[in-house]
C-alpha cells in the first residue's frame, strides 16, 4: 500500500557516509519534532535524477528553509558511498541536501514506492516522489505518475507549503 497524507512514516534505518565510514540514520529520530522534505528517485547518476530532480531541490533549498523546513533529504536505492559521491558531483551536498541510501529498499518498499525495470538492472528501485513530513507525519505527498519530474519537483512541493 502506498503511503498517504496523514500517515506516519515508517521507522526505517537509512545510511549515510560520515567521517568514520557508513553510519546508520534512524529516520524516526531524524523526523521527530521537525519539518522535513523527503524526495525519492530511482537512482544516483541516472539521467533525469541528475539533470532535473536533484537540481530542482538545489534551486529551491533556500526557499524551503525560509518556509520553516528543517532538512531536505534525498533517498535512493543505492549504497552510501554512491550517494555521497553523487551529492558531491551534483552540488546537492553543498546546497545542504542530505543524501541518504535506502540500500536494501526497505524504506521505499514500506511506503509502497518501488518498481522494477529488469532490462536496466533496476530491482526494487524507488519511484519518484516528494513529500513533506511534520513530526514524522506526511502532510504533503507528490508521487510522480509517469516519466519526468514535474509533480515531484522541488518547485511544485515548495508552492504547496
Amino acid at each position: 500500500m502506498t503511503i498517504e497524507i496523514g500517515a506516519k512514516l515508517p521507522d526505517a534505518t537509512l545510511l549515510k557516509m560520515g567521517e568514520a565510514g557508513a553510519e546508520a540514520v534512524p529516520l524516526a529520530e531524524r523526523l521527530k519534532g521537525r519539518r522535513v522534505v523527503i524526495f525519492g528517485l530511482p537512482g544516483a547518476f541516472t539521467s533525469t535524477c541528475s539533470t532535473a530532480h536533484v537540481p530542482s531541490f538545489i534551486r529551491t533549498a533556500p526557499k524551503f528553509v525560509e518556509k520553516g523546513v528543517d532538512e531536505i533529504i534525498c533517498v535512493a536505492v543505492n549504497d552510501p558511498f554512491v550517494m555521497k559521491s553523487w551529492g558531491e558531483a551534483t552540488g546537492a551536498s553543498a546546497a545542504g541536501i542530505t543524501m541518504l541510501a535506502d540500500a536494501d529498499s526497505s524504506f521505499s518498499k514500506a511506503i509502497g514506492m518501488t518498481f522494477d525495470v529488469p532490462h536496466l538492472g533496476f530491482f526494487s528501485r524507488s519511484k519518484r516522489y516528494a513529500l513533506l513530513a511534520e513530526d514524522g507525519v506526511v502532510t504533503k505527498f507528490n508521487p510522480e505518475a509517469g516519466p519526468g519530474c514535474e509533480i515531484s519537483a522541488g518547485e511544485t512541493l515548495l508552492a504547496q507549503i
